[in-house]
């Protein structure tokens, strides 16, 4: 459902990802994207899935208000500090969603090896229906939304500086995925703002 030029809400029921293609120019995003790849202090970790523990495919760094920890796929994350950049970016979600951000977990997918599988962000200290502020910068690549019920299936790009804002139900009756795939495709930094509630 389109809701103004280049705004619109690409699920069909059950929760709301409302995507802003030009959320970020192309020379904001292209500076972001820059000084995150350079400044910020990529991480590598196992996590567990399915029972089994692996190689995260892609690298990561947590930053959060008071030291606040994150959880998920059997990794504790402690918090690094906003940096001024971060932090910009965090206000300019703030002000779209009206969603009080406290912390962003920043992921950086090198090429087309490195990806997320089906998943969703429905861990407890999200709270009950997250709004989740998903920010893009670098290579384009294909995000999946699946229904968990009927299997609907909707796939939209993700292009440098556009921004998708998971809310509602949508953690509950969608997982999602940044597939992997074999084409050529540069490095991508996807930063996704959450408010954690503590433990």
């Amino acid at each position: 459902m389109t809701l103004f030029p280049g705004v619109q809400d690409v699920l069909p029921h059950d929760g709301r990802a409302v995507l802003h293609e030009l959320f970020l120019g192309p020379d904001e995003s292209e500076a972001a994207f820059r000084w995150l790849s350079v400044n910020l202090p990529w991480e590598s970790h196992d996590i567990v899935v399915y029972g089994r523990k692996q190689r995260e495919p892609r690298l990561s760094t947590w930053h959060a208000d008071d030291g606040l920890s994150y959880t998920y796929s059997g990794l504790r994350r402690t918090a690094l500090p906003f940096a001024p950049v971060l932090d910009d970016l965090r206000q300019r979600c703030v002000a779209v969603t009206g969603s009080p951000f406290n912390s962003v977990l920043v992921n950086l997918y090198r090429d087309g090896s490195d990806g997320v599988g089906w998943h969703a962000d429905d861990e407890p200290s999200n709270g009950r229906e997250p709004v989740i502020a998903s920010l893009s910068l670098g290579a384009t690549r294909r995000f999946d939304l699946r229904h968990r019920r009927d299997g609907t299936r909707v796939s939209v790009d993700l292009a440098a500086g556009s921004l998708l804002v998971m809310s509602g139900l949508s953690q509950h009756c969608w997982v999602h995925q940044i597939a992997k795939t074999r084409r050529p495709v540069g490095p991508r930094i996807n930063l996704t703002f959450r408010r954690v509630i503590a433990a």
